[in-house]
């Protein structure tokens, strides 16, 4: 067993091949020591290199709503009306925090893949906000002279 660290794609190519021939080892064997270290040091590498973003609130929404059989009626309890449904759902209007509570009460969905999206567009409208009055600004001086 000839373990070292995993840097490089190649590396963590070929962990993860190594993996898939111990996959079926005994715990208490050297195969089965080999396997859980690499596994932890191939974990640790995707973790590091290949993180996985939280996925889109509205895509969570409807994956729900896919496995538990429900309609965009079913959510109409927790987002409001038919309307308000539909804007949401085809993201024209944000979730409010009084509809991330009740998803999140109702449907069982992370309040953090739920209310990520906020921060996101919050960060988003701040720095276009800078860029709009410097745009703006930039206008008003132009004409000035």
């Amino acid at each position: 067993m000839q373990i070292h660290p995993i840097r490089t794609e190649a590396d963590h190519d070929s962990a993860v091949a190594r993996i898939a021939e111990l996959i079926g080892a005994r715990p208490d064997t050297a195969e089965g020591e080999e396997l859980d270290i690499l596994a932890t040091l191939v974990d640790a590498y995707e973790a590091k290199h290949h993180a996985i973003d939280a996925p889109d609130p509205i895509a969570a929404i409807q994956f729900r709503m896919e496995q538990q059989g429900l309609t965009r009626k079913n959510l109409e309890p927790l987002i409001g009306s038919r309307a308000r449904v539909s804007e949401v759902m085809t993201r024209r209007r944000s979730l409010t925090l009084a509809m991330i509570r009740r998803v999140r009460n109702e449907l069982g969905i992370s309040a953090d893949v739920l209310i990520g999206h906020l921060e996101k567009k919050r960060h988003k409208r701040v720095h276009s906000g800078k860029f709009e009055r410097a745009q703006v600004n930039s206008k008003r001086q132009t004409a000035a002279r």
